[in-house]
């Protein structure tokens, strides 16, 4: 007998809206939305360490009407220091339903225009303060979308507490995967093998694109939810950086290749322009990719650390940080042989200068002569 269930989904749109924001301006700015500072709950969460922790800014309330069914839909925005804005949608059930009645509930909020509207005009309103506070404005085209599935209470026909760990796979893949039809034992352990538990009345299941999170508790956003908006925030950054640096390089050949035309003498000239830009790509990158690994750190906190650690996994962050690193390594390279080309250059330049001047003192030599 599957249970019954009282939950909510909260939606996640990530933005990279710029270079950085400050926050401590942000928050004075939006000040009338009593914007605050949130961290983890638990008591083990003072072992999460957050150099600069984002500010959680409320956006009201909306109503949001999908496949006939209206639902009152809070949002809120999570900012980061790093130049991520992480919209939230939060969407509760009415009231407890049957499992099957929640995965409905469930695809619903699937990425829907809809939902895409709401959160591109709170975007909108919201950089429209921002805005002063904001270093480089800018809303990149990359965006992450996540979706966590909270349920807060299960409970079988006679009202009696469920155990989350009776939740077997074949309840949870209509949820987070998506399909209908029966995926076999392979299938099931390659999608879904991340599974946590610290408590016996909690569970963390999650995937790429959503998780289901069980706890039992009155607060809406859990800690697990905090840990997974910050990897997808971090993920984005990756994604971006790594975005930006592919567009570069083949404007770093053009760029080069442009400034190796004419006379030789003017290399050098020509080459400040390039180096430089080299150099503000490569500290650029170099800075809001350290800052955004460094961001948050999990220590002491082994339940929360696996869940981190595996996120991170699944959004291959080791995959696109290597990837930025092997085209930083590309950028410094170019760099560090336009540099030496640009020195050879000058040397020839200050040789031919050398060579004009003893001739020039010759002919005149000559002509006193």
């Amino acid at each position: 007998m599957r249970p019954r269930v009282r939950g909510a989904a909260t939606l996640y749109r990530v933005h990279d809206v710029g270079y950085g924001i400050a926050l401590g301006e942000a928050s004075t700015l939006l000040a009338a939305r009593m914007p605050a500072r949130a961290r983890p709950e638990r008591r083990e969460g003072q072992a999460i360490h957050i150099p600069n922790p984002p500010i959680t800014v409320p956006l009201g309330a909306e109503r949001l009407a999908l496949d006939g069914v209206e639902y009152s839909a809070e949002l809120s925005a999570r900012l980061f220091d790093f130049g991520v804005v992480s919209l939230r949608m939060r969407v509760t059930t009415d009231g407890e339903l049957a499992w099957e009645d929640f995965v409905e509930f469930g695809r619903r909020m699937d990425t829907r225009p809809e939902t895409t509207a709401l959160f591109d005009a709170a975007l909108q309103r919201l950089l429209g303060q921002l805005a002063p506070v904001v270093e480089r404005l800018r809303v990149a085209d990359v965006t992450e979308d996540y979706t966590v599935y909270r349920v807060a209470s299960m409970r079988d026909a006679s009202g009696a507490p469920v155990a989350p760990g009776t939740l077997g796979d074949a309840d949870v893949v209509p949820l987070l995967l998506k399909e209908e039809r029966t995926l076999s034992a392979d299938a099931r352990r390659e999608l879904l093998p991340h599974r946590f538990s610290y408590y016996a009345d909690d569970l963390a299941i999650l995937t790429w694109d959503n998780a289901l999170v069980v706890d039992p508790g009155p607060e809406e956003e859990t800690d697990v939810h905090y840990i997974l908006e910050f990897a997808n925030a971090q993920l984005l950054e990756l994604r971006f950086y790594d975005a930006l640096l592919d567009a570069e390089l083949p404007r770093m050949y053009d760029r080069v290749e442009a400034a190796r035309t004419g006379f030789r003498w003017l290399l050098n000239r020509r080459m400040r322009h390039v180096l430089g830009k080299l150099q503000q790509t490569v500290a650029d990158s170099t800075e809001i990719v350290e800052r955004v690994e460094n961001a948050l750190k999990v220590t002491d906190d082994v339940y929360l650390a696996r869940i981190y650690a595996a996120a991170l996994e699944i959004f291959r962050g080791r995959t696109w940080r290597a990837g930025i690193d092997r085209k930083l390594s590309i950028i410094r390279e170019t760099y560090a042989m336009l540099n030496d080309e640009a020195q050879a250059a000058r040397s020839e330049a200050l040789e031919l200068a050398i060579v004009v001047l003893i001739v020039g003192e010759i002919v005149l030599a000559l002509f006193r002569g």
